[in-house]
């Protein structure tokens, strides 16, 4: 982009915040033009809109515009990088897409090998804002966790990172001489001075995890240090009616989304266990789940024939069933919440998030198999059974009458089916010569096939099917 003499008037105040008058005049340029063809989204996406999501400036001093897709949450720019003038030395291009990659990301080659990091994004950016002798310490961090077989999903890095970066803030006027990691000392006032991004203070159960991951670091680096305690705070999750859960399916308008909240219900996975589901695990009317986090086992679940339609009208854009990532699917989810809310006028939707799903699954299954740890534990795929515990605690507070439904049978098939649907039989009376049997059930666990689930057994590699007591 040439540049007029008319340029001697910029300060060197926007000189040094734009890099030059030429991206200022492209950042003029291209943020008025409200005219300007919104481009398509290269996924294919067509019910999502396309926002500007501001500019990446070149090293030539030109912009490109970036754009949002809100469907798949997918950032581009509608240019096609082929001027080597354009390119920033720190990355590479994909010969395949002309993409920028960086390093720690993806890497191809021209003969098409393709490398993935071990390590998730979050721990990227954190990197790429701390010094450099830190930098390096958590290069050699990762590359112990790697050997020593930790989870690729492993948030320990990024944690160690986030210190790093907060600590120059946190510890003034105190400045070290060396990275902060050598410090476990300065590590545990960091620690204990941790905040929030919205400016609340960390809670014991991140700190924890930020002593866990520095704890690996010292075992590394053979540094001794003792380890401050703290005990892990048990949040107080609300717990949703099946009612509630329904609104939200129903007042989901698309149907990737209103599909992914059938999921968590009828699995009771985690939502990012569905999240990674590709379309290779799901044969209808089975789903597998076999990229688990938090520890659990793989599973595989049976489900109904309504929802295995919804799943395979889903455009196979990308390897995985709902081709998104969490923040985006829970940005639009929070929305959805927000409008159920006002809708329907129950403002405790507003406290529903993703995992409610499972909470609520647990809980019922909780009343059902009437606190029986070992059975949950294997629906729910828990490896540690005081993880399943906390459901048996949730529901073993007392329930008022009117927290159930009721019912009544007076013939053996209705009897049984009422014990299969997972009603309690309570009471029981002779009327006018009938043998009457009344049944209840509290009202959040309305009418869950709790029979169509299944788990893997992993030591026999077989399936087992979970059958409610009669």
């Amino acid at each position: 982009m040439a540049v007029g003499g008319g340029s001697a008037g910029v300060s060197s105040a926007s000189e040094r915040m734009f890099g030059d008058v030429r991206s200022m005049e492209a950042f003029s340029r291209i943020s008025t033009d409200a005219g300007a063809q919104i481009p398509n989204c290269p996924n294919g996406c067509k019910t999502g809109k396309i926002y500007r999501d501001g500019l990446r400036y070149n090293v030539d001093g030109s912009a490109v515009q970036r754009w949002l897709c809100t469907c798949c949450g997918l950032r581009f720019v509608d240019k096609v990088l082929k001027s080597q003038p354009a390119l920033t030395t720190s990355r590479q291009i994909c010969a395949q897409g002309a993409k920028n990659l960086g390093s720690a990301t993806e890497l191809k080659t021209v003969a098409g090998d393709k490398k993935k990091s071990s390590f998730p994004f979050a721990v990227v950016r954190n990197i790429d804002l701390i010094d450099e002798e830190s930098r390096g310490l958590l290069t050699k961090y990762m590359a112990y966790l790697e050997r020593e077989n930790y989870s690729p999903d492993i948030q320990y890095p990024a944690t160690l990172a986030r210190l790093v970066k907060d600590s120059a803030e946190l510890l003034k006027p105190k400045k070290l001489a060396h990275s902060i990691l050598l410090e476990p000392e300065d590590v545990k006032t960091v620690i204990s001075r941790m905040k929030k991004r919205n400016g609340e203070p960390w809670s014991d159960s991140m700190k924890m995890l930020a002593v866990a991951a520095y704890g690996t670091f010292c075992e590394m680096a053979e540094i001794h240090w003792k380890a401050p305690t703290y005990v892990q705070n048990e949040a107080d999750v609300y717990l949703p009616t099946e009612k509630q859960l329904d609104l939200l399916i129903s007042a989901a308008a698309r149907k990737k989304m209103s599909a992914f909240l059938m999921t968590l219900k009828y699995t009771l996975a985690d939502p990012e266990e569905v999240i990674r589901v590709e379309w290779s695990e799901f044969r209808a009317p089975v789903m597998k789940i076999l990229h688990p986090v938090k520890g659990h086992y793989p599973g595989e679940y049976e489900l109904p024939a309504q929802l295995c339609e919804m799943l395979l009208s889903l455009p196979r854009k990308k390897k995985t069933i709902f081709a998104s990532n969490y923040d985006t699917l829970y940005v639009a989810f929070c929305r959805i919440r927000a409008k159920a809310a006002e809708q329907f006028h129950d403002p405790d939707l507003l406290k529903i998030t993703f995992k409610s799903f499972r909470h609520w699954g647990g809980s019922m299954l909780a009343y059902m198999l009437k606190g029986d740890v070992p059975e949950i534990a294997r629906v729910l795929r828990h490896k540690n059974w005081k993880s399943t515990q906390k459901y048996v605690h949730k529901i073993m507070a007392p329930l008022k009458d009117e927290d159930f439904d009721e019912t009544v049978a007076s013939t053996v098939d209705e009897i049984r089916a009422l014990g299969k649907a997972g009603w309690q039989k309570y009471d029981e009376g002779i009327f006018n010569g009938v043998h009457y049997h009344f049944y209840r059930k509290p009202k959040r666990f309305n009418a869950f096939p709790v029979g169509n689930q299944k788990q893997v057994d992993k030591s026999t590699n077989t399936v087992d099917r979970f059958l409610c007591p009669a």
